[in-house]
């Protein structure tokens, strides 16, 4: 029986070639046959082609043409984030630099649970969380140097996104206040920090009312009774609002509850001058959840969960005697398992190294500065057009919007016509007690002139 090729080893080089040749011909040959943001016919449809493409899942005799057939078949039944039509979520177009770095770590295949498995990746998630931990927590400042040579330093783990760092955000707030630490947040949080508290066993969270989007102090200083871990948001999900950090900050540290940041959204404005200042506060808090796979341009998954101090990082210390002996440890091998909840992990840092290096602090900045200010001018064309109402001014790079004395049904069944058309790709958002449109700009190549026909695609939509 002939034995499939590896993708590493000697002859891996020369096997992935003809590969990912194939492979992006599909790709190409896909969204062509797409032709949109998203595939036509609603979920029938597409069900009916993938099912007609993939055949039988394990046949008796394998089909040599599978590679081709299935990626096809996937192209065209994908959303594609980066078409510009395509602006529900916070799902982004990653990087060509990045995606590429995402394949040498498919073939490298190393696995973070022992540093035998990877001895390369484990240094360089090191150096890289270093440096980012250290952007969240400038002191020492930025360029001092990676913050695992200081005992009580900043530090950040590598997650698979905003809530798994949300998750790992409360389990260090129950091993550092108690098991009867409350998570206390606003209705503007995401949904994963209190499930995670459920999870956790943690006792009833406080959901704390946002009636104008934010957490306001004053409100929130009344729901913090006994142990408590506060949960603020730099960029909600449905808005892009930003919470009161700074004020925030002080309340928790005045009546002496734990803070927690979720910033998986807004944490990318950390690399823009021009942005920055909207994050202040953000290096008090004990912990600060970071996705770089929204505003930085990684292919899924890219998360991060930075800490104030590593120390709390102990609670997560694991042993197994194959992964992480104590004799191995003495002996100098790096210990891997507390570096998250899960064992088997693959090098997500590598993408994210090789971004920020290629990139630099200047052209990450740059993609941010391009869409924060797309949000503004698509927020500016639908205030100044009569067949549109506009929520509010942007904060990052999310609009609401909504076609003027449209009912709340109206709105919902627009969108849904348009994902059944496959013409645009619209989130929706609750706000101020109506139902909108969510645009959520995350693409750099967006020029006006896709707005402005995404706005007209919306007004032909309308029942009038």
């Amino acid at each position: 029986m002939h034995t499939p090729p590896l993708a590493s080893g000697p002859e891996g080089r020369d096997v992935l070639r003809p590969l990912l040749d194939t492979v992006l011909e599909a790709l190409e040959e896909g969204a062509r046959a797409r032709g949109g943001p998203l595939p036509a016919g609603g979920p029938s449809e597409v069900t009916a082609r993938v099912r007609a493409a993939v055949g039988d899942v394990l046949p008796d005799e394998g089909d040599p043409e599978a590679l081709r057939h299935l990626v096809r078949a996937l192209a065209e039944g994908s959303a594609d984030p980066a078409h510009p039509l395509c602006a529900a979520h916070l799902h982004c177009p990653p990087l060509a630099v990045a995606a590429a770095a995402d394949l040498a770590a498919s073939v490298l295949n190393p696995s973070l649970d022992s540093w035998d498995q990877a001895p390369a990746a484990s240094e360089l998630e090191s150096l890289v969380t270093g440096t980012l931990a250290n952007e969240v927590y400038p002191d020492p400042p930025r360029g001092a140097g990676n913050c695992a040579t200081s005992p009580h330093g900043p530090d950040a783990l590598v997650t698979t996104g905003g809530t798994e760092s949300n998750q790992l955000a409360l389990l260090l707030a129950r091993e550092t206040q108690g098991p009867g630490v409350r998570l206390v947040c606003g209705e503007n949080a995401h949904h994963s920090l209190p499930r995670a508290a459920w999870l956790l066993g943690l006792p009833e969270p406080v959901i704390v009312p946002t009636p104008h989007g934010t957490l306001d102090p004053a409100t929130l200083d009344t729901a913090l009774h006994g142990p408590s871990v506060v949960a603020a948001t730099a960029g909600t999900t449905d808005t892009g609002l930003i919470d009161p950090l700074p004020e925030i900050a002080a309340l928790c540290a005045q009546r002496g509850a734990r803070l927690h940041i979720d910033a998986a959204y807004g944490a990318g404005l950390l690399f823009s001058a021009r942005h920055r200042a909207r994050l202040t506060g953000l290096s008090v808090a004990d912990t600060v959840t970071l996705d770089l796979h929204k505003l930085g341009w990684q292919p899924v998954a890219a998360g991060l969960l930075a800490v104030r101090d590593k120390n709390d990082l102990a609670a997560l210390h694991q042993r197994a005697d194959y992964l992480n002996a104590d004799d191995d440890t003495e002996a100098g091998l790096p210990d891997l398992l507390g570096r998250s909840l899960r064992t088997t992990r693959r090098p997500d840092v590598l993408k994210i190294a090789v971004t920020l290096r290629t990139l630099g602090r200047t052209g990450l900045a740059a993609l941010v500065d391009q869409v924060c200010e797309q949000a503004r001018e698509f927020a500016k064309a639908v205030d100044d057009h009569p067949g549109f109402d506009l929520h509010a001014p942007p904060t990052i790079s999310t609009v609401l919007f909504r076609p003027a004395g449209a009912t709340d049904d109206a709105v919902a069944a627009v969108r849904r016509q348009l994902l059944e058309d496959g013409r645009a790709v619209l989130g929706r958002a609750r706000a101020d007690g109506r139902l909108w449109l969510k645009a959520t700009l995350l693409n750099p190549t967006t020029r006006p002139a896709d707005l402005a026909g995404l706005l007209h695609l919306v007004e032909g939509t309308t029942p009038r």
